[in-house]
């Protein structure tokens, strides 16, 4: 697995260029991430990779096809210092696991990089370094691959009020 750098506020924009809206599918998608700004990224970028990023990422528009692409790509997961709110939950709602690490900006593209987000921390080249949990019901629907996935596997019963 192989570690992404990026700054802070990284917004959609740069993610995924808005001329590239039209495509739906996660590996079209994924041709185009960071066209413009990384164009390497796209030929590069293997199944079980790893963005790490600064403050503020996926700010901007509220596109889904930002972590779409990203999925599409083979990111396993996105670190950041903190994330754009609309970004976060469009990222477990296809199935991308965003993790809150404070100590995000020192991880470089150098390190090696073993997530334990289960037991709420990043071994970052033999250094442990603490994350937020993510709600167990956010991991649920990552763990089924997103949100319309999630829904498919509960009863109808489970959703009634008792």
């Amino acid at each position: 697995m192989r570690v992404w750098k990026f700054g802070d506020n990284i917004d959609t924009d740069a993610i995924i260029p808005g001329r590239f809206l039209t495509i739906n599918d996660s590996k079209e998608l994924a041709a185009h991430a960071f066209e413009g700004i990384r164009d390497e990224f796209s030929k590069e970028a293997k199944q079980g990779d790893i963005i790490v990023a600064g403050s503020n990422f996926g700010c901007g528009s509220s596109r889904e096809h930002a972590p779409l692409a990203l999925k599409g790509a083979g990111v396993q997961m996105v670190v950041a210092k903190s994330f754009a709110r609309i970004f976060y939950r469009n990222s477990i709602n296809v199935g991308l696991l965003p993790v809150i690490c404070i100590q995000a900006s020192e991880i470089s593209e150098k390190d090696s990089l073993v997530p334990h987000t289960g037991e709420g921390y990043l071994e970052v080249s033999g250094k442990k370094m603490p994350v937020e949990p993510v709600p167990d019901f956010l991991q649920r629907i990552i763990d089924a691959g997103g949100l319309v996935a999630y829904a498919k596997t509960i009863r109808s019963e489970d959703l009634c009020i008792k």
